[in-house]
C-alpha cells in the first residue's frame, strides 16, 4: 500500500491543491485549512451553506493569501494585531482577520456579509481529547488534523452507486488529505496506527459525511452521484457517538516530517474489531 494522493485545502471549503510532497506538522499538513470565511459574528462558513466556495482557489503568499474565483482575484494580507474570535463547531479561536476592504470585496463575491480569517502563529486550537487520548492541535479543519482515505473503498462505493443507477464519484468529493492505494475495501477500519514516511498517524475516529459529498468540487453544484445514498447501504454508523454515514478516518500525526507520493504505508497497530455498522438488507 502506498500514497497516491496528497492534498491541502488552504481555504476551508475551497478547492483542493494537489501536492507531490508535503510537510507534516502536529496540527496537520502544512498549509491545510489555514484560512476560513466567517459571518460577521465569527461563525464559520462552508460549502454546506455557501456552495460557491468550491469555485475558490487559495494560494499562500507572503503575509496572507491570494484568492481566485473565476475571473475575480484578490490578495488579502493580515495584520497580526487585528483579531476576531471565531467559531468552528464548538471550538473558539482568536484568529487574525482581514481588513474592511477585503471583507467588502469578498462580501461582493458571495452576495452576503463575510470576513476572511487566518490561523496564524498566534492562534491556537485543540480538539478531540476524548478520541485521541490527549487534545490534538488543529487548524480550521472540522475536527482533526488529517483525513486518510483509500482507493479500494471508493471503488466499492462506486460499485454501489452504479448498481443504483447513479454516476460514480471521484475522491475529491471527500476532501481527503492522504489517499492510500490499496486492494481491500474498508480495511482502514482496522488500522489503529499507521506509519508513512517515518511518521506515525493514529486513526482516531471515522469521518461522518455530510451534504458536501453531493457537490461537484469544481462548480459547487449538487449534481452527479450521491455518495450519501451509496454509503447508506453498508456504511451507516451503529455507534451513536458518530451518527450518519462514514467514509475515511480522521487521523492525528504523532511526529513531524515530510511525506510524498509513492511512500509506503505500514500498519503499526491493528484494531481487533471493525467500527459497528448498520447493514441494510
Amino acid at each position: 500500500m502506498k500514497v497516491t494522493g496528497l492534498n491541502i485545502h488552504p481555504l476551508k471549503s475551497g478547492r483542493a491543491i494537489a501536492q507531490t510532497s508535503v510537510s507534516v506538522r502536529l496540527d496537520g499538513l502544512a498549509g491545510d485549512r489555514r484560512f476560513m470565511l466567517v459571518d460577521p459574528d465569527g461563525k464559520f462558513i462552508t460549502q454546506r451553506e455557501l456552495q460557491a466556495l468550491a469555485q475558490v482557489e487559495a494560494t499562500h503568499v507572503a503575509g496572507g493569501v491570494h484568492l481566485r474565483m473565476g475571473a475575480r482575484t484578490a490578495t488579502v494580507s493580515f495584520d497580526p494585531e487585528r483579531r476576531l474570535d471565531v467559531r468552528v463547531w464548538d471550538s473558539e479561536v482568536n484568529a487574525a482577520v482581514s481588513d474592511d476592504g477585503a471583507s467588502t470585496t469578498l462580501s461582493d463575491w458571495f452576495g452576503r456579509p463575510v470576513k476572511l480569517v487566518h490561523m496564524d502563529a498566534a492562534a491556537g486550537r485543540v480538539v478531540g481529547e476524548e478520541w485521541a487520548d490527549e487534545a490534538a492541535p488543529v487548524g480550521f479543519a472540522d475536527g482533526f488534523p488529517v483525513l486518510i482515505t483509500t482507493t479500494a473503498s471508493l471503488a466499492d462505493l462506486n460499485v454501489t452507486l452504479v448498481s443504483k443507477g447513479q454516476e460514480p464519484v471521484g475522491m475529491d468529493r471527500f476532501r481527503t488529505n492522504i489517499l492510500i492505494d490499496n486492494d481491500n475495501p474498508w480495511e482502514e477500519d482496522f488500522w489503529e496506527s499507521v506509519e508513512i514516511g517515518g511518521i506515525v498517524f493514529d486513526l482516531v475516529k471515522p469521518c461522518a459525511r455530510c451534504i458536501m459529498t453531493t457537490q461537484d468540487q469544481v462548480t459547487g453544484e449538487r449534481i452527479g452521484g450521491n455518495p450519501i445514498q451509496g454509503l447508506a447501504e453498508k456504511r451507516m454508523s451503529a455507534d451513536r457517538r458518530v451518527p450518519g454515514v462514514l467514509f475515511g478516518w480522521n487521523a492525528v500525526p504523532r511526529g513531524e516530517g515530510t511525506i510524498g507520493l509513492g511512500d509506503e504505508l505500514r500498519v503499526v497497530k491493528a484494531r481487533e474489531e471493525r467500527w459497528p455498522m448498520k447493514i441494510r438488507a
